[in-house]
């Protein structure tokens, strides 16, 4: 009995300590798959808790994506300036006599159709001064360049509106952003309604003139005007969302540079503006030599209107001597402005940008004194209103890397 009792005995403590051994064995273990699970539980706790700090809108990366949709804008503005210039140079402006938000999008299909906007056309004065002798098919060529102007003019429209709701929706604006972008498609809209407006006048009855139909300069450069706007402001804020400010020691020089080049950009802008009245009365086409007016640097018949302010106006002769000027101005101060940056230690980028200007305005003066000698040539004048846009670019260029850094 004592035999079998102690062979138990053994038995149960070799198994006794056996399964103490394991459970010392596995306890690291188990311990370690512990830490290992609520370290995994604290990364994946914070991970879901910084999600929405890292979705926080808007950021760096919406600002970049609405910097481009403005440059993007902006582009196509540019385009509906030129095409504009080109419809104005090739008398097409006055072909779609009436104006509907949607009907037209649809241009005529048939020969019945065309034959009835032909006959709409026929009963207004550009017809019947000017173009008493055009053809249909001729007729077509100048209906397609207004009516490719006005679809351009609603694409336009469209690359601001649509994407401004969606991005609104997205939360993508700022409370800023958003004041700017309302402006913009407002804008927009008021440009629209501007232009059939210009249209209008020339689609009046004048009994006592027998002068080439044209619209109002007035209301040209108040289109033309408000597009450049338009341009500016989305050019503007497009480029301060996408290239950040440098951050320059505020000296006394760099704030005279930056006052110049404000004052010279409003200087090109103005020459850009004065180009709708030369454009408006044709007075490229009066004293078409240079440097002088004729045989005078000063025409007899500059101040020939009464009152002597409507000369600035209405006077052709005037409005392309005020046209000359400004842009003289225009070259004078750019070059000003290249000279002073030379003396200072600017960013490279902003070194560029002041390059590029002061080349692009010898080439628009150059430009334009080509388009005067050779009489307004259509292609050529098309290219230095083009030039007019570029050069007002590049002054807002220079402008956006002259900023201060905002506080």
């Amino acid at each position: 009995m004592l035999l079998p009792s102690l062979r138990t005995t053994i038995f149960c403590g070799c198994r006794s300590a056996g399964k103490g051994f394991q459970h010392s064995t596995r306890t690291p273990q188990l311990r370690q798959w512990l830490v290992r699970r609520g370290q995994s539980t604290i990364t994946a706790e914070a991970g879901s808790s910084s999600t929405p700090a890292a979705a926080t809108v808007p950021n760096a990366a919406t600002n970049r994506i609405l910097g481009r949709w403005l440059l993007g804008c902006s582009g196509l503005v540019v385009g509906a300036v030129v095409l504009g210039g080109v419809t104005r140079l090739t008398e097409s402006g006055l072909s779609m006599v009436d104006w509907h938000l949607v009907r037209e999008m649809k241009p005529p299909q048939t020969q019945a159709e065309w034959e009835a906007e032909f006959a709409k056309y026929q009963q207004f004065p550009e017809f019947k001064i000017l173009n008493h002798d055009i053809t249909l098919p001729e007729f077509k060529f100048i209906f397609y360049m207004e009516w490719g102007h006005r679809m351009w003019g609603r694409l336009v429209g469209l690359a601001y509106i649509l994407p401004t709701i969606y991005f609104w929706r997205k939360g993508y604006f700022t409370r800023s952003m958003k004041g700017r972008v309302l402006g913009l498609c407002g804008f927009v809209f008021f440009q629209g309604l501007l232009g059939w407006y210009m249209v209008k006048s020339g689609l009046e009855e004048k009994p006592d003139s027998y002068d080439i139909p044209r619209v109002s300069q007035y209301r040209l450069s108040a289109h033309l005007g408000s597009a450049l706007l338009l341009y500016c402001a989305s050019l503007w804020t497009g480029l301060t969302l996408l290239m950040p400010a440098h951050k320059l020691a505020e000296t006394k020089k760099l704030m005279q540079l930056r006052r110049f080049a404000k004052g010279t950009g409003g200087l090109v802008f103005l020459t850009a503006l004065s180009g709708a009245y030369v454009a408006g009365l044709d007075a490229g086409l009066v004293y078409n030599s240079f440097p002088k007016m004729g045989d005078r640097w000063i025409p007899d018949d500059l101040l020939a209107f009464s009152p002597t302010l409507k000369n600035f106006f209405e006077n052709p002769t005037t409005v392309q001597f005020d046209h000359r000027i400004l842009a003289i101005s225009s070259l004078t101060a750019i070059t000003g402005l290249y000279l002073f940056s030379r003396k200072m230690v600017l960013p490279r980028r902003a070194k560029i940008a002041i390059t590029l200007l002061t080349a692009m305005a010898y080439g628009q003066v150059a430009l334009g004194i080509s388009t005067l000698l050779l009489y307004v040539p259509t292609p050529l004048a098309a290219t230095h209103q083009s030039g007019s846009v570029a050069l007002l670019s590049l002054a807002i260029w220079v402008l956006s890397e002259l900023r201060k850094v905002p506080k």
